[in-house]
């Protein structure tokens, strides 16, 4: 029977005043009966507009319709088609604006939740499933990643299938990229990227970790120990400040410094040695999905008080609504409206306050938004010990100064055409090196894209030489 139900089946959550305490996983997942229910609401739409809203085109309406006759295996078959990392995709991805945006139940009530039907596949699978997975055969062509995160495990993945021999070089000392680094255990449990890490490896990919690519190898010699191609999915780790005076005292540092130690060094856990800001009072500067985790973290960590600070309203801030909601059940305060100026520090050159000037919203600027206006004469002292900067990220410089040929933009993205290929041939690119800071399942579909590209490419090569 239809579940003709106009709101979506809620999904268990920890309570607030428990969950701020520890770093387990946030949200829980549906039960089988849950995801059932949930999955009945689906009216398997033979245009199935869902589909259009993903970037990695996973076949939406034929996986939920296992969920309902209990194939869950043959579900996660279907979504593994298209997507290398469904566990990850289950919990990060904003399908809110994507498939579920395209949801025809969405135009009276809820869409139907495909994001927590996907992660009850991948998750029921990883605990009941077991089955030893099929190497492909060797195709006798080899491929480099340089960047294991979510657009670099995508690619492998791939191309992993497609037979070809896959050698992903991660600078960090664990591969993921983002997934590990970047978002917090209690949204994305790394035993989880672990498993899907995992996987690739059973297809045949090889990780090298401690790579940094530019300092150990260039690309060129990459190319020349025997790689018929290479993608370029190293992210946009390196962070952004906003230039204020005072950002070189003590207790300022970047988001992407302060998760990294807390989730891939792991400081929130006994046993490990890794130094991170003991704060009492906490500024987050920022309205993203980055600031959000930060202030989460935070919290976490112990900070008394934690504020996000934000030059626009809360309905413009681009993080997503599951993420502000659970940062203020969780205690963070939203000081909106409102825009750091100066940081101030004591006798010891550490942070004793940021300075912030209120704005007002004046007229739409060229992303749409309406662009924030300081009010004159209201700056005001917040008194805080730590000010965490998430204003964005951009790519590391490192590849193309040490690449000729390979060129970026202005913004320093590598400059890629349809095909996703750089300006130096044979080496293709995707996902934040190439469009900025953006989520985990557009830099996946820039993975898959790239890697139809490569194996089109090398097959081409064999033709002519074949020829």
């Amino acid at each position: 029977m239809p579940n003709l139900s106009e709101r979506k089946i809620p999904v268990p959550e920890q309570n607030p005043d428990e969950r701020k305490k520890n770093f387990s996983e946030v949200t829980l997942g549906y039960t089988p009966e849950m995801a059932q229910k949930e999955a009945e609401r689906c009216l398997n739409c033979k245009t199935m507009p869902c589909m259009s809203g993903c970037p990695v085109n996973v076949k939406i309406p034929e996986f939920i319709q296992k969920i309902k006759e209990q194939d869950y295996e043959k579900a996660y078959a279907i979504i593994h088609q298209s997507s290398s990392l469904p566990a990850v995709c289950g919990r990060v991805c904003p399908q809110e604006k994507q498939c579920e945006s395209q949801c025809v139940r969405g135009k009276k009530g809820d869409s139907v939740s495909i994001g927590r039907l996907e992660r009850f596949v991948a998750d029921w699978h990883m605990e009941n499933c077991h089955f030893p997975v099929k190497k492909p055969e060797f195709n006798g062509h080899r491929v480099a990643i340089v960047g294991g995160g979510p657009a670099g495990l995508t690619c492998a993945g791939d191309l992993a299938k497609r037979g070809y021999a896959v050698t992903i070089f991660e600078a960090f000392h664990v591969a993921g990229g983002v997934l590990m680094y970047g978002i917090p255990e209690f949204r994305l449990p790394k035993e989880i990227v672990q498993k899907e890490i995992d996987h690739l490896k059973l297809l045949g990919v090889e990780i090298m970790t401690n790579m940094v690519i530019g300092k150990v190898f260039s690309i060129d010699e990459l190319m020349e120990q025997g790689f018929e191609a290479v993608f370029v999915g190293s992210g946009a780790g390196l962070p952004r400040f906003m230039g204020i005076e005072g950002e070189s005292l003590v207790g300022v540092c970047s988001a992407n410094e302060y998760l990294t130690r807390i989730n891939l060094m792991k400081s929130y856990q006994e046993g490990y040695d890794t130094p991170v800001l003991s704060s009492e009072s906490v500024a987050v500067c920022g309205g993203g999905n980055v600031a959000m985790d930060a202030a989460r973290s935070a919290v976490r960590m112990g900070a008394k008080k934690v504020y996000i600070i934000y030059r626009r309203s809360e309905n413009e801030m681009p993080a997503r609504k599951e993420e502000v909601r659970h940062a203020q059940e969780e205690g963070v305060q939203f000081l909106t409206l409102q825009n750091p100026v100066k940081i101030l520090g004591d006798e010891n050159d550490r942070v004793r306050a940021l300075v912030c000037q209120k704005m007002e919203l004046g007229e739409p600027d060229i992303s749409g938004r309406r662009k924030p206006v300081p009010i004159p004469d209201s700056c005001y002292e917040l008194p805080v010990d730590t000010v965490i900067m998430a204003i964005g990220t951009s790519p590391n410089p490192l590849l193309r100064k040490t690449t000729e040929g390979l060129e970026t933009n202005q913004k320093g993205c590598l400059i890629v055409d349809e095909s996703m290929m750089t300006t130096k041939q044979g080496v293709y690119a995707g996902g934040d090196a190439v469009t900025g800071a953006a989520t985990v399942i557009m830099a996946m579909g820039a993975g898959k894209s790239a890697a139809q590209s490569i194996d089109e490419y090398i097959q081409q090569k064999r033709t002519k030489q074949e020829e």
